[in-house]
């Protein structure tokens, strides 16, 4: 409102009558109406003259008497504004940090006052970041409990470059903007403040004023390491993780070992819906491990891959849409419940893999989304900074802040967590610029091609300091085009991943079982076709969640035939899966072939497991996975074509296939695959060796729900002039393995 030519007068006054050191009338009302930007040169202690002044804004307050932070009384200050700003000289001999006994009437209460302590970052950080070389972002950015000066509190750290100003709000100073003005670090656009006497659970947003002085939606904190449960969007204050870990063992055999020759089998988690409480409520971290790991360890599985458990606001997102990449989802309980779950994995030498998003973000008003009031995380032009398919925003990888967020998320999840590793989603989105995208629609690159080359910097990169910071770990490209050198290392010019999935074998695989078996025959390269490319990356073939959800149907539901050839056709397909080259990877529920699509709604059908053929097919699972494990002939060359040899490729008549898995120094395994519902006796197949070959895994077998029909447990190669064969007891819609004895 505008005042009046006597009220401008009153303070033309009362600004001629002040004492020296105060402050105009202009700049106090610029504080208490929140316009101030730079509250730090204003309030706290600042030296005059040979003295000093103590200026605060306690918002309520009538009486303000200064306290040195041990209790001695340094005077009273002088009230100049109603609204509750106080100042006045205090007898002290250097810039302290003090406190005030704020009155009202008859309520009195203690206040520590946060413009009186210095900044926490220093010039290295702010070199480190500006350079793209800061690695300890998570342990300066964010909300981090610290004792400052003598006092403890926390420290708040955001980047906002083009914000007018930026306050912490909580409920530690009623979400009032006014009260926690950060300090502006005009080198690199960082905000920070050390907030006294802020405890842990305390809820938190940032206030943030645009750069034309519009006040944005309260933004969460991008690099928050907690959140409040949905439908809340707070971010919240926690104490820095502390958790006794028992897994040496476990990390050391992973820094060890060759990725590529270790037996790798992934069972997928949605930790939301793996299993429920009895009210339909999540399971905590602890209740879920207490089941989990079990069953897990049980099953044979290698490693449990989790959907995205970071921070998201829509449960049908399955997490993939998140607004808290630094968080573990509250659904599940405090960050510590996740850290003792991995090291629950751990001690049973089972690894934990995420799910991680690193391609796009969603448009939420709480998260990143023009975050400062201008386009920061994101691309200003919609032709870079919008994906049509998601309704999301795309990271802008050529800004080095941007990349360094991503990076460090990277990192802190090993390091602070000790996940053994992140499964990269939607890497093809990523590095295409013209990704789901018409003419027109896209920005070339510099050198006018479709490659996004800012995006592929950022993977190898991302890449390199994963497995040079933590050479345990293991990156997992969920990439479905041809792009070369995917898993190859960056130094030969490849993007630096450990694993691609094998999206075309998942493709071709399920579109043959998914044929009646008659004709099979016309489509038999779909199994064929994908050795011609096996070893071209280090593959995981994946069936995931992606390929039960959205109409696709379970597995179960995909094969072809009666109840009886879809189980018998299921039972067949996992057995060329686990004899196939490459690390596994299985969606829950399809290892006891859950009739339903999985819903991230309600648990497992696990009621199932009382029926023969299902507890049947989960048998079925365990025993391939530890046959895979304990066989290196299955496992030592996945990644490598000197493990795998053709026995029978070209019986397209009689749909079988067989070929011969194989690793140096030890016994080969022969895989043989019938297709079709005809059992087939005195089949003649080549092997590289005479002698007994004992049959170690057959998926007719009665204790799988199979007919009962095989080779009574071995076969015998005999040499007929030089050629080595045998005849082979082919059990109908069923997939045999055979180990020299």
């Amino acid at each position: 409102m505008t005042k009046s030519p006597k009220e401008l007068g009153e303070k033309e006054a009362l600004d001629k009558t002040r004492a020296p050191g105060e402050i105009p009338l202009s700049e106090i009302e610029a504080i208490i109406n929140g316009k101030h930007t730079n509250p730090f040169a204003v309030l706290g202690v600042h030296q005059i003259g040979e003295g000093f002044i103590a200026r605060c804004f306690i918002p309520g307050a009538e009486e303000a008497i200064v306290l040195t932070l041990d209790g001695k009384d340094l005077g009273e200050l002088k009230l100049r504004h109603e609204a509750g700003y106080f100042e006045g000289m205090v007898a002290v001999t250097s810039q302290q940090p003090l406190r005030y006994r704020a009155a009202r009437g008859d309520v009195e209460w203690a206040v520590t006052d946060p413009y009186s302590f210095g900044p926490v970052l220093g010039p290295m950080d702010d070199y480190l970041l500006r350079e793209g070389s800061h690695l300890r972002l998570f342990d300066r950015m964010g909300a981090h409990p610290l004792k400052h000066e003598g006092v403890e509190g926390f420290h708040f750290a955001v980047w906002a470059p083009n914000a007018q100003r930026v306050s912490v709000v909580g409920e530690f100073n009623n979400w009032d903007g006014r009260r926690h003005v950060m300090r502006l670090r005009q080198d690199t656009g960082i905000w920070e403040i050390f907030a006294p006497d802020v405890r842990a659970g305390a809820a938190y947003k940032y206030e943030i004023v645009g750069a034309d002085g519009t006040l944005l939606p309260l933004k969460a904190d991008p690099y928050a390491r907690r959140a409040e449960m949905r439908p809340n969007t707070a971010s919240v204050t926690t104490p820095e993780l502390e958790q006794k870990w028992d897994d040496a063992a476990h990390r050391e055999h992973w820094e060890k070992a060759d990725h590529r020759r270790q037996p790798i089998s992934i069972y997928e988690v949605h930790a939301g819906s793996w299993q429920r409480r009895d009210d339909g409520t999540f399971l905590s971290w602890d209740e879920l491990a207490s089941q989990l790991i079990p069953y897990v360890t049980d099953m044979g599985f290698t490693h449990i891959e989790f959907l995205p458990i970071t921070e998201h606001p829509y449960d049908p997102s399955w997490g993939y849409q998140t607004t808290g990449l630094y968080a573990p989802s509250a659904r599940f309980g405090e960050p510590e419940g996740f850290a003792r779950f991995v090291n629950g994995c751990h001690k049973v030498g089972i690894g934990v893999i995420l799910d991680w998003v690193p391609a796009h973000f969603p448009t939420d008003a709480h998260g990143l989304r023009h975050f400062d009031g201008t386009a920061l995380y994101e691309h200003a032009d919609p032709r870079q900074g919008y994906h049509p398919d998601w309704n999301t925003a795309i990271y802008n990888f050529g800004r080095v802040e941007v990349l360094s967020y991503l990076i460090n998320n990277a990192l802190y999840w090993s390091e602070k967590f000790h996940l053994d590793g992140l499964r990269v989603d939607a890497v093809a989105s990523m590095l295409y610029l013209d990704y789901s995208r018409r003419h027109g629609e896209w920005v070339p690159n510099e050198y006018g091609g479709r490659e996004n080359l800012e995006s592929v910097r950022f993977l190898q990169k991302m890449n390199s300091l994963s497995y040079g910071a933590h050479p345990g770990v293991m990156t997992i490209a969920e990439e479905s085009t041809s792009w070369p050198k995917v898993s190859a290392p960056v130094h030969e010019g490849g993007l630096g991943f450990g694993f691609k999935w094998n999206m075309g074998f998942m493709h071709d695989t399920l579109s043959y079982m998914g044929r009646d078996p008659v004709h099979r025959k016309f489509h038999h390269s779909e199994i064929t076709f994908g050795l011609v490319y096996a070893f071209s990356e280090n593959f995981v073939l994946p069936i995931s969640h992606d390929e039960v959800v959205h109409g696709k149907g379970s597995m179960i539901a995909k094969m072809a035939g009666d109840d009886w050839q879809k189980f018998a056709n299921l039972r067949s397909y996992y057995g060329l899966m686990w004899g196939y080259p490459g690390k596994k990877l299985l969606f829950m529920g399809q290892e006891f072939a859950q009739w339903s699509e999985w819903s991230e709604e309600r648990a497992l059908d696990w009621n199932l497991l009382q029926y023969h053929m299902h507890e049947g097919m989960r048998r079925l699972i365990r025993d391939l996975n530890f046959c895979y494990r304990s066989k290196p002939a299955l496992h030592a060359r996945d990644c490598e074509g000197e493990g795998f040899r053709w026995l029978v490729v070209d019986d397209d008549d009689n749909s079988v296939y067989a070929w011969l898995r194989m690793s140096p120094g030890e016994k080969p395994v022969a895989v043989i695959c019938n297709f079709t519902p005809a059992y087939r006796e005195n089949y003649r197949i080549s092997l590289p060796n005479a002698g007994r070959w004992r049959e170690i895994l057959n998926t007719d077998a009665e204790i799988y729900g199979g007919s009962g029909k095989g080779n009574g447990g071995r076969v015998q190669a005999v040499d007929a002039g030089g050629t080595i064969s045998a005849e082979v007891t082919l059990p109908p819609l069923a997939t045999i393995m055979l180990e020299l004895e």
